[in-house]
Order: C-alpha cells, then structure tokens, then sequence
C-alpha cells in the first residue's frame, strides 16, 4: 500500500543505514489467496517503510504452505507425511525482525497464527554462539486486524511469546484496526466513500511508530553483537540445551 505524505517524509529524512537488516513478515490470515487477505494490507505498510529504508523484507502467507502443528523442529520426524517449517525456518532464522500479522477471530489471533508460535517454540532449545537463546538479539512485532474486539489482547499474546522465546520487544511493538462490531466491512474493503481504515490516523501512527521502532532495536542490537551473555549462558546449567548446538542442523 501507498505511504501517506508524512510516511514518504520519514524515509527521505532517514540517516541511518538499515540495509544489512533482514526482516520476515509472517500474515496468519485464514484466506488462501494472499491477495485477498485485509491484514496483508496493513502489513504492506510496514513493510513499504522498511523497503524504503533498504531492509531485505521477505513475506510470508502461512496459508499458502503445509505447516503441520506440534512443538518439534520436523514434524516429519513424529508422523507427519510433510512439513514446510523446516524450509521457512532457514529463512526466519536469519531474519533481525519477525513480524506476525493475524485476523481477530472471537477475539483472539487465527489457528494459523497459534500454529506460527508454537513451531516457534519448537526451536526454543537451539543456542547461539554465545549459548544463549537462538531468538536473542532479534526483535519482534506484532500486527492485528479485525471487526471485533481483541486487537490489544492479540498483541499482548503473540508479544508475550516471541519475548519468552529470546526476542527483544521494542517500546509500541504492535499496531492493529478495529472497525465497528459486527459483520460489517474489513480493513481496506472499498466502499462508496473510499476504502475502510485506510486513512484512520490512529492506526496508521502506531504503524509507523511500531516500524521504526522496529528498525531502531533491531539497529542498536546488531551494533552491539547482540545480548551479552553474562548470566544468560544456557550451557552453565545443569539442563543444558535440548539440541546440540555444534549441530549444524539446528544453528544458523
């Protein structure tokens, strides 16, 4: 989606280099075609800002691949006849940005986003480098549509987990539109007065806000090598890690 004329200005008047910065918009939508997806459309506004700005932005469409559910790294490996996590794994693990866009539905994110989450956890045991957390020194998002109530109670659950799992949530991490309750209009929809929410002030403010934030972390953290690891060392307990980290399998 086009920016507005204040979002054009942002990027023009950006100094900071964000072109070795990775980031993976993953969309939960329900809808098959991608196309027709109303949260897709918000998202192309992150992600315009972050193309201006020289981000490598890969988009993912949930629906659009067999992601079976459980909480392992192959679920092949368990029973399942196929399993399209491991490829997108190679892709999202090198990404410094993570974004998860979801539908409400009865006033909580879509099956498809849960399954994202819990295929996320499945690689909670991998370490970095420095033993920690696989997830740390990686920043996450989160972006919500729908014509229900549950826009902060969506963020709040999907926030609540990528932070469990290592990744860094920036100050306003998440942005959303709400239109009126009921069956009514989606987000985008064209009407006789012009497409719903498209011009609404308050989400297209915390969407930009939610991207350079975004950006702003994901730039400090690179800079800084990441998290340091004092305190945090996995491999100083007992437990240790599930996976074997010199596994050339389970590391970036």
């Amino acid at each position: 989606m086009a920016l507005n004329e204040q979002q054009e200005e942002q990027c023009r008047k950006n100094k900071t280099d964000f072109s070795d910065l990775k980031c993976v918009i993953i969309n939960t939508s329900l809808k098959k075609d991608a196309k027709s997806s109303h949260t897709r459309i918000l998202l192309s506004v992150v992600d315009e800002i972050m193309t201006k700005n020289a981000v490598s932005v890969t988009n993912i469409h949930a629906a659009d691949h067999q992601i079976a559910y459980g909480v392992q790294p192959d679920m092949t490996e368990h029973g399942w006849d196929k399993d399209d996590w491991p490829q997108l794994w190679k892709t999202i693990s090198k990404a410094d940005i993570l974004i998860v866009g979801t539908p409400i539905w009865l006033g909580e994110e879509s099956s498809l986003c849960r399954i994202i989450i819990e295929r996320l956890y499945a690689m909670s045991g991998m370490l970095n480098e420095k033993n920690q957390s696989v997830f740390y020194g990686k920043v996450g998002g989160a972006v919500i549509t729908g014509n229900e109530d549950g826009v902060k109670h969506c963020a709040m659950t999907i926030l609540y987990a990528l932070q469990h799992l290592g990744y860094t949530i920036p100050p306003q991490a998440d942005c959303g539109w709400i239109g009126e309750a009921g069956p009514g209009p989606s987000y985008g929809d064209e009407t006789e007065s012009g497409s719903i929410g498209i011009d609404n002030e308050f989400t297209q403010r915390n969407t930009t806000i939610m991207t350079w934030n975004l950006l702003h972390i994901a730039r400090m953290l690179k800079d800084a090598g990441g998290i340091p690891n004092h305190g945090n060392d996995r491999k100083a307990w007992k437990a240790g890690a599930r996976f074997d980290y010199e596994n050339p399998d389970y590391r970036i």
